[in-house]
């Protein structure tokens, strides 16, 4: 249930350690429907996908973008100025990575079908598993809400997931201060050459004090795209994608006492969102997914009784998402604590951003000032390319491009 990346990348992987399973994806939203804009991963992901299956792992590394370095930007009454972290990531459209997992899944004999749902396991037709792949929102969790003990926090700040027509270059972080208080956005591009994800996050009051909170949040564009001028270099918000218009919501965090249900012989098991969410300011929620569906396929053709494969499989990734959660909820914690930090400059600032899930070394901060170096960032840049490529390499692929920066260099 679900045609997201967890319950589309579990066919593949499933198929791919037993051809005879007959799967099904049932997927409520139609053909080409994709609510978001584009995820990001590391090189980690490209490794563990490569393992797993190469052509897919492919198909997503050619339609990925790469950026480099993060750019944290602070305008405000007392400091305005531009810091940086080092490293680099992909990106890809959410849409486009549907579609690499869905035609992989065809190809391979599973059965998607797109424009059908159910509220109940009871309602599916008869299986050895149901995979409840159906996000935070799962209706097959919900019809189990006593079993699983779902518990949902839910976070303080208001925000938007947008489209933007700028494309970035790097991932930025920009804060900027208004009459009502500070509001700030994370980019990234997300397809290359056309568009880049943008999410406006503030706190309650500057929501209020701005007059988010009544209007539409289309009406509300204008407004944003006044107040990111900077940034967006004149370039436009996009509300829609290929779903519905983008709304305004408070994240929600999600996690269960378990995620199975073998009572009754039913096997009902839990992946990505449906299991558990993470912060979006972790950028992790994509490949947690993918990484379910690989160990629970694992499982269950390790272990010949999928009782015992689902039980193994709660046991060894509920331990292994504790900490990325607790991660998770401090991120969420410290930009809704914000306040207390914005009255540093912008490399201070950016040092606590960087730290703000505790993991904090005694060199760190000698790296961080380091890494505002210009020269620094080019030696930088140049370790990252060569172990790039080594690892494109050694996976037998091209490297991608860099794409070109975004602003001016100011470096």
């Amino acid at each position: 249930m679900g045609g997201g990346p967890a319950g589309l990348y579990f066919s593949i992987c499933a198929k791919l350690r037993d051809a005879g399973h007959e799967i099904t994806v049932i997927e409520r939203d139609p053909p080409q429907a994709t609510y978001g804009w584009g995820v990001v991963y590391w090189n980690d992901l490209l490794d563990i996908l490569h393992r797993n299956d190469p052509e897919s792992a492919r198909a997503v590394s050619a339609g990925s973008v790469l950026w480099q370095d993060q750019e944290i930007r602070l305008h405000g009454s007392r400091h305005d100025g531009t810091a940086y972290f080092g490293g680099y990531g992909y990106s890809m459209g959410r849409a486009a990575l549907l579609d690499v997992l869905t035609r992989r899944a065809r190809a391979l004999g599973v059965d998607v079908r797109h424009g059908q749902g159910a509220e109940d396991p009871a309602d599916l037709p008869e299986a050895d598993l149901v995979v409840a792949a159906d996000g935070a929102g799962s209706r097959i969790r919900q019809s189990r809400a006593d079993h699983f003990a779902t518990r949902i926090e839910t976070g303080r700040n208001p925000y938007i997931w947008l489209g933007t027509d700028r494309q970035f270059a790097s991932f930025v972080f920009d804060f900027e201060e208004t009459p009502a208080g500070w509001i700030w956005f994370h980019a990234y591009p997300s397809v290359q050459g056309r568009v880049s994800t943008c999410i406006v996050e503030c706190s309650p009051r500057t929501w209020q004090g701005l007059g988010l909170d009544t209007l539409e949040p289309e009406d509300a564009l204008p407004l944003l795209e006044k107040i990111f001028h900077r940034a967006l270099d004149g370039h436009s918000l996009i509300s829609s994608s290929r779903g519905a218009p983008a709304k305004w919501q408070r994240f929600q965090h999600l996690s269960n006492r378990t995620w199975y249900d073998d009572t009754d012989g039913s096997n009902l098991v839990l992946v990505g969102d449906a299991a558990h969410t993470t912060h979006f300011t972790l950028g992790s929620g994509t490949r947690l997914a993918m990484i379910d569906a690989i160990v629970l396929a694992h499982a269950l053709a390790r272990y010949p009784d999928p009782r015992v494969a689902l039980r193994e499989y709660d046991r060894h990734r509920r331990a292994e998402l504790h900490p990325v959660q607790a991660g998770a909820r401090s991120s969420m914690a410290w930009f809704e604590q914000l306040d207390d930090y914005l009255d540093r400059d912008p490399v201070s600032f950016a040092y606590a951003m960087a730290v703000r899930q505790g993991r904090q070394r005694p060199w760190r901060y000698q790296v961080h000032l380091a890494t505002q170096i210009a020269a620094v960032r080019r030696t930088r840049r140049a370790y990252d390319t060569g172990k790039r490529w080594y690892r494109d390499r050694r996976r037998g692929e091209a490297p991608l491009p860099l794409l070109g920066r975004s602003l001016p260099a100011r470096q």
